[in-house]
Formats: C-alpha cells, structure tokens, sequence
C-alpha cells in the first residue's frame, strides 16, 4: 500500500512538474524518495586504471572533482590530475576541463569540497616524504593554497561546517624496502587562520600499547615502533564538527580526536571476528570448484578502511567497511597461506585434513597473530578483514552490530561472487557513506571485488536492513551521496568511482 500511495503521489506531481525550476520542488516531494529503488541514471569514462578513485561534489556549479592518477600507476612522478564532470544532466556527465597537479607531487588520492573550494590531498613525488594539501576555486580552477601536511596523506574531508580541513596521513614505508618508514599522522588545517596547519601523531599512546594490543590493536613491522607503525586510513567527522573518528588499518583501531584541541583522544582497538560462531560462515578455498560458507576455526582482523556517522539518540554511530589490508614492502610480506604454517597439534588435531587446497590450505592469514606460546607454531589463525560492515558506539567503541556474511550470502544469490577471491579477503568492503533517502537514513557499502554497492536502511542503526545491490564499474573505491538539496535533479544521488576502469556512474532512485 505504502509504494502504491508512493506512486499514486508521484504521478501526480510529476503532472506539473515541466512548469517548475528545480528550486521549486518542495520538502514534500523529496519524501516521496524510495532507498530501495536506485538505478543507474548515467556514466563517464575518465581513464584507465588509477582513474576515478574518488570523487567530491561541488553543489554551486554541480560539478564531480574526480582523482585521475591513470597515468601514475606504479610510477610516483607521473602527471596527474583532478577530472572536473559538470553533472548538470546526470543522464550526460560531460568532463569540461582538468587541472594539472605536476607542479604539487606524486599522485592526488583524495578530493574534499566545501563553499566554492576543492581540497586536494596530493602524496610527494617520494611518497614517504611530507605530502601537500592543494586548494582551488572551484568555479576558475585557480589555487588557493598550497599547504604541507604529513607524509602521504590518503585521505581528505572538510569538517560540516568548513572550518577545518582534516587529511589521514597513512606514512607508509618505503614501496620497495622498509628503509624509510615516516610517522602515520593526521593534520588539521585551520581554513579561517589562513590554512594554518597542525599535525599531530599517536606517540600520547605509547604508553599504553600493551593494553591496546591485548585488545586486538596491532603494532608490527620491520621497526616495531609505535608511532611509525600507525597507519591512518579514513576519517569521518560528527555533526557539529567538533570530533573526528580515524580508521586506523593495519593497525585494527579507530582512533577519536578532538578537533578543536587537534588532540586524539581515544584509540579503540576492534578485536576479532570469529567464523565459527554461527551467522559468520565464509568461503575459503578458491581451489574447491565451489562457493559454500561454512564456519571455520579462523578469526577475522576487521581491518576497516571507509567509515562514516550517524548519529541517534546523542550516540555517534560509526560504520565502516571491513577491508583487511596486509603489509607487503620488500621482502617484509606479512600474508602466509595456512597450508605453509605448522599448526598446534593441540590446537588443530586435524591439521592435515585443514590443509588441503580445497579446505583451509588457500587462507592467506597474518603471520603476525596466533603464535600464543611462542613456540614456533600456529594456536590461533587471523586472516585479513571481516568481509562484513560494523556499527560502532562511537562514545566507548563497543561494537553494536556486524552484517556477518549476510554481504557474501547477498552476493552469491545475485550470481555476483567471486569465488577467485575467497581465499583471501572475499568481497573487500571498501568504501562507506551515509545520507538520507527521502525520509529513510541509508548506508551505502561498496564492495572492491565484486563491484557492487549494498544498499542499506539504517533507520535503526543497532540493526540495518538490507534493501539492494547496485551494479557499479571495476573495483569501486569511492562512495559518494548528494542530498537531494544539494542535486541537480533535486533527487537523492549516489555516485560511484572505480579506479580499476575510471567509470564514475550515477544512481537515483526510480520515479
């Protein structure tokens, strides 16, 4: 009865609407949204691979700032670009014009937009080197500022207010070695001080690293040391842009930081995922001639990457996309498959049998976790990610929820698993975002290896309902909804960048 009435109201104000501007569409209409219905509306090709990454949306000009490194691909002083795609029409995205980024560095990972401004998070020409954030007009593409932050910045946002701009600065190590591994910092520029910038690192939480590792954060490497080991990866800001969460990957931590003291505050360690508790059944051979989740004496490291926030209630509630990642830099290579490890014989009585190829032998795991007595063998197994999305309390970082394999199950179903990935990180929920669908709070997931985007009703985000799956281009990465206010069309959009075919396509819902 709901979607008839839906329908019915449609219709009708469809009737009228030819004589109207955008402008023009009420609050009313905009209800009318159903999250359940997003179709592709349009695309753009912009490049190869490494184009396309993310996007931002500048609502003044309706233009998309997409990440174009498809020239720098494993080539840190190629040209790159930011893309710019007037989406007036989102039926016919058209690129109008792209700003070289050759006189600021190596490759631009990361675009932010706020008040007729796009900022640039761009890593050095040598990545391990302080990295820069760019800033122009977005109407004449003219610079700004250029400002330096820390050592390479992966991701860029603009406080809701546009006051700050924050980057997590990943300093990962060396590409080809670990001879240089800079600190993982976050900076925090100031836009009304003139860009005035502050970077700060984790060395506040030093101290306490025993406490955190015992509850599932992680501090390894080449250097073991704590505050080059920590890896910033995506930030998410509350409301009233007072606090900011990070992903901290590799590290299996979200930290928290005040921002009008640039202080962190908190680091909350995640703990593990256990595939033998019934709901977290997974796949994990590639080498079995099928896909079947069963459960399975192995733990996850959630290890997310994208997160965002919603807030209910007074409790900020932060979701993020449970990637896993693992460190591979030189002959530092942190995933072993379980058929090359020695198993505890107490532990794993049928190690033999779990060994095989067709059972658990094809797992990629960390060598880094499970050893519990030190004696050389495997009591415990950890494979990279939890091929799910989380809800956290983002006031105690308490887990509140977790979609389980319910991703994989959808998958499978649609016909869109890929059972070439099982052994290792499945699905790789990778990018996150939040908005509001007419009436109804949605979180949008995408999913790097199966390029898909889940479609989720978070009205209560203790438990998410799934709605639909969304068929996006090659490895989507970023995840980008625009209000319905901020719309060309005055309809709800998402877009989507794959950086694996340079597609950015454009979804709405239907009606």
């Amino acid at each position: 009865m709901k979607h008839r009435m839906t329908l019915l109201l449609t219709v009708l104000l469809g009737m009228t609407a030819c004589d109207r501007s955008d402008n023009d569409i009420t609050p009313e209409e905009m209800i009318m949204e159903d999250p359940s219905t997003f179709k592709s509306v349009g695309q753009i090709d912009v490049g190869d691979q490494g184009a396309a990454e993310i996007s931002a949306y500048d609502p003044a000009t309706k233009r998309l700032f997409v990440v174009n490194n498809s020239a720098g691909v494993d080539n840190e002083t190629a040209t790159n670009f930011i893309d710019v795609v007037d989406i007036s029409n989102p039926a016919a995205p058209k690129k109008i014009h792209s700003i070289s980024l050759a006189p600021y560095g190596g490759a631009v990972n990361s675009l932010g937009v706020s008040a007729g401004k796009v900022a640039a998070a761009i890593q050095a020409s040598v990545k391990t080197d302080n990295g820069k954030v760019v800033v122009f007009n977005t109407s004449d593409y003219t610079e700004v500022k250029s400002i330096t932050v820390g050592a390479l910045p992966d991701m860029i946002t603009y406080t809701p207010d546009g006051n700050y701009i924050l980057t997590a600065n990943e300093g990962e190590p060396t590409t080809e070695s670990y001879a240089v591994d800079p600190e993982g910092t976050v900076s925090i520029i100031s836009v009304k001080e003139n860009y005035a910038v502050t970077t700060v690192n984790f060395a506040a939480f030093a101290g306490k690293r025993a406490a955190l590792e015992a509850k599932g954060f992680r501090i390894f490497g080449k250097t073991n040391d704590f505050v080059k080991d920590i890896e910033p990866e995506y930030i998410t800001v509350s409301s009233d842009s007072k606090t900011a969460w990070i992903t901290l990957q590799e590290n299996n931590g979200i930290a928290k930081m005040d921002i009008t003291s640039k202080t962190i505050t908190e680091i909350f360690p995640l703990g593990f995922k256990d595939y033998n508790m019934a709901g977290n059944e997974i796949d994990v051979s590639d080498e079995d001639g099928k896909t079947e989740l069963k459960n399975w004496p192995v733990k996850g490291v959630y290890m997310p990457d994208g997160i965002a926030v919603t807030e209910v209630g007074g409790i900020p509630y932060l979701f993020t996309a449970n990637e896993g990642d693992a460190r591979e830099w030189g002959d530092f290579e942190e995933p072993v498959r379980i058929k090359d490890v020695k198993l505890d014989a107490a532990a794993f009585p049928d190690a033999a049998a779990l060994q095989a190829k067709a059972v658990l032998g094809r797992l990629n795991i960390t060598k880094f976790l499970g050893d519990k007595d030190g004696d050389g063998d495997y009591d415990e197994l950890y494979s990279f990610g939890a091929r799910s999305f989380s809800v956290w309390n983002g006031l105690t970082g308490a887990q509140v929820y977790d979609s389980k394999n319910e991703l994989d199950k959808k998958l499978v179903a649609a016909g869109k698993y890929d059972d070439g990935r099982s052994d290792d990180k499945s699905i790789e929920p990778e990018g996150m975002a939040i908005g509001k669908v007419g009436t109804t709070p949605v979180a949008f997931v995408g999913m790097e290896r199966v390029d898909a985007v889940a479609v989720y009703d978070i009205s209560d985000p203790k438990q998410p309902k799934f709605l639909q799956l969304l068929e996006s281009g090659d490895a989507p990465e970023g995840v980008l909804f625009i209000p319905a206010k901020d719309s060309p069309t005055k309809k709800s959009l998402l877009v989507v960048s794959s950086e694996d075919d340079g597609v950015v396509k454009l979804f709405s819902p239907a009606g």
